[in-house]
């Protein structure tokens, strides 16, 4: 049953969040101008020429991929897929926890800048409610086979 609805659901947070990783999610801008990306990797500081790293939000968005796209295979086994669904949303709050934590304890580093997010910080939401599509379809997919069963 790969070809369902919620493989295109976890097939699409997976894209997201490639996206994601690979975008800039917010930046800095300074007061005469020069604007330092704040990546998933780290911040740039245009000025001084120093990346600031925040690795830990790309290792949350790199485990959260790889578990959305081992959760494609998982068809065979419907409750072991709603509950790695149910972790990878997890790990997509737990991204933004961290992500809010990164940019509270930047503001003080980068002072007369102001802080922009960018589109790229609105795909991890965007992935979590995919995800919580998926469950509902993968959770009609164990409705529909235990109904079945039962006419047996």
């Amino acid at each position: 049953m790969i070809q369902r609805i919620q493989t295109v659901y976890l097939l699409a947070v997976v894209v997201l969040l490639i996206i994601c990783m690979c975008s800039p999610v917010a930046a800095y801008t300074g007061s005469d101008g020069s604007i330092s990306p704040f990546t998933n990797l780290g911040i740039d500081v245009a000025n001084v020429g120093r990346e600031t790293s925040c690795w830990g939000m790309f290792a949350i968005l790199l485990l959260s991929t790889l578990v959305a796209a081992a959760t494609i295979f998982l068809f065979k086994n419907r409750i072991l897929q709603i509950r790695m669904t149910i972790f990878n949303i997890i790990l997509l709050i737990g991204y933004y926890a961290t992500f809010i934590a990164f940019i509270i304890a930047y503001n003080g580093r980068l002072p007369e800048s102001t802080f922009q997010l960018r589109i790229a910080a609105c795909l991890p939401f965007i992935a979590i409610v995919l995800n919580y599509l998926a469950i509902r379809a993968i959770g009609k997919d164990e409705v529909m086979v235990k109904a079945a069963d039962r006419l047996r």
